[in-house]
C-alpha cells in the first residue's frame, strides 16, 4: 500500500486550504457534495485522519474511528433524509475501482431509485 499523500485535495478540505460546502462535520468524518452527482444526493463522507481507502482504514483505524465513521455515515443519511426510502454507500479501493482520491471516502448516494450498481458487459 501506498504512502498516505498529505497533498490530496481531501486532505486539504481537512485542513481548510480548499473551501467546502460541508454538510456534516464531528470528531470523526466530514461530508461535502461530490463536485460530480451521479444522483440527486451524492455525498462525500471522509474520515478525518490519513487513511488511503477502505483497507487502510479498516485495519490501521481505532475502534473508536471505525465506529464513528461508520455512525456518522447513518447520521449524514438521516440529515438528508434518504434513509427512509434508501441509498447507496460506495467506497473504491485503488484504481481499478476508479479510486480517484488516494483518501478514504464513502460516496452516499440516494433521492431516486439508483437502479443495478454495475452494468453486465
Amino acid at each position: 500500500m501506498s504512502a498516505y499523500d498529505k497533498s490530496n485535495v481531501f486532505a486539504r478540505i481537512l485542513r481548510g486550504e480548499i473551501p467546502a460546502k460541508i454538510i456534516y462535520e464531528d470528531d470523526y468524518a466530514l461530508a461535502f457534495p461530490d463536485i460530480a452527482p451521479q444522483a440527486p444526493v451524492h455525498v462525500l463522507i471522509i474520515p478525518k485522519g490519513p487513511y488511503t481507502s477502505f483497507d487502510d482504514f479498516s485495519t490501521s483505524a481505532t475502534d473508536a474511528e471505525i465506529i464513528g465513521f461508520n455512525r456518522a455515515i447513518v447520521a449524514v443519511a438521516r440529515k438528508l433524509g434518504v434513509h427512509e426510502s434508501g441509498y447507496r454507500v460506495l467506497s473504491n479501493v485503488g484504481v481499478h475501482s476508479g479510486q480517484e482520491v488516494p483518501h478514504y471516502h464513502v460516496h452516499l448516494c440516494g433521492g431516486a431509485p439508483l437502479g443495478p450498481l454495475l452494468s453486465k458487459s
